[in-house]
């Protein structure tokens, strides 16, 4: 039945009703009408419309729904539907609502995807020439410096070697924003040794006291798997030292059946109801890059926790 008919039916219904009841009804209309009967058909016409806005509250319940839905719903949140009851062209609405977020899911996963995938390309190519090209400028300089202050009398000796530790620190910090950039030790230790270097640098950088908490048998996970876990950290750790204003954060790193879960809490202020920044949106992004859960819940008395559930490799039998 289409939407047309439907409301149709349902007016027809009351107005059939009403009409019925009038004629049946020991009721007559004077002329001019008393105050009986004008109290009786004020009446009935109240009872009316309340019984039309009833029913087609009830016949168009599915509309405001999906109403509500598309005013709230949120594609990095997947999975959120709306009930099919019977058939009709109220239920094809529904059903074809539901695809849509279905594709737009899919869509949306796949363009994160490439869009993630550049951005790591990107990273490793930035990290690189950092690495071979100012890396390597600044270490020539560097031995420069060290002739020139070993050859050069003592006043200038001296400033000589203050430039010479001041380009020892941009150096430190050049090494430092590559190994941001490009875990290399993800890929020679693994996710356990990956993480302890991040929470190690990270501690040492920020002077926040950092507690690691990894348990020792993790569950295998592939190399995108590993890569997301180790990027919702270092987002985390970050977001904890720039916005939260913490001065400690555990990290725990642990298996939990077919899943790998990374927990980061923190004591800071708390995320509240402030709206979900990049940061955020980029770690669910991730997360959905490889069929992982993230939630973000405050802990008492203050303070935020960012949970990953983060799927295991399974095993082939």
């Amino acid at each position: 039945m289409s939407l047309y008919w439907r409301i149709f039916g349902l007016n027809a219904v009351v107005l059939g009703t009403a009409t019925a009841l009038l004629l049946w009804a020991p009721v007559t209309v004077s002329v001019p009408v008393l105050l009986t009967e004008a109290v009786i058909l004020v009446g009935g016409l109240g009872v009316m419309l309340v019984a039309n806005a009833a029913l087609l509250r009830i016949g168009l319940a599915p509309l405001d729904r999906v109403t509500r839905l598309m005013t709230t719903v949120d594609l990095l949140r997947p999975g959120q539907r709306l009930p099919v009851h019977g058939s009709g062209v109220v239920a094809e609405l529904v059903r074809a609502f539901n695809a849509m977020l279905e594709r737009l899911e899919r869509e949306r996963a796949a363009s994160s995807a490439r869009a993630l995938f550049a951005q790591e390309t990107e990273r490793r190519r930035i990290a690189q020439e950092l690495h071979d090209e100012v890396g390597q400028s600044m270490t020539a300089i560097l031995l420069a410096l060290k002739r020139a202050s070993d050859e050069a009398p003592d006043p200038l000796r001296g400033e000589l070697r203050q430039v010479q530790e001041i380009t020892r620190e941009s150096l430190d910090e050049v090494r430092r924003l590559v190994r941001r950039l490009r875990p290399g030790v993800l890929d020679d230790l693994g996710l356990v040794s990956a993480v302890t270097s991040l929470a190690t640098e990270f501690a040492t950088h920020t002077g926040l006291r950092v507690v690691r908490r990894f348990a020792a048998d993790l569950p295998p996970l592939d190399h995108e798997t590993e890569l997301v876990i180790y990027r919702v950290a270092q987002e985390s750790l970050t977001n904890a030292a720039r916005h939260a204003g913490a001065r400690s954060v555990e990290v725990s790193l642990r298996g939990d059946g077919e899943h790998v879960v990374l927990e980061v809490s923190d004591d800071g202020r708390g995320i509240g109801a402030a709206r979900e920044g990049a940061g955020i949106r980029g770690m669910r992004e991730r997360a959905l890059l490889i069929g992982a859960t993230l939630d973000i819940t405050p802990v008492t008395p203050a303070g935020t926790r960012i949970r990953l559930a983060a799927p295991a490799v399974r095993k082939q039998s």
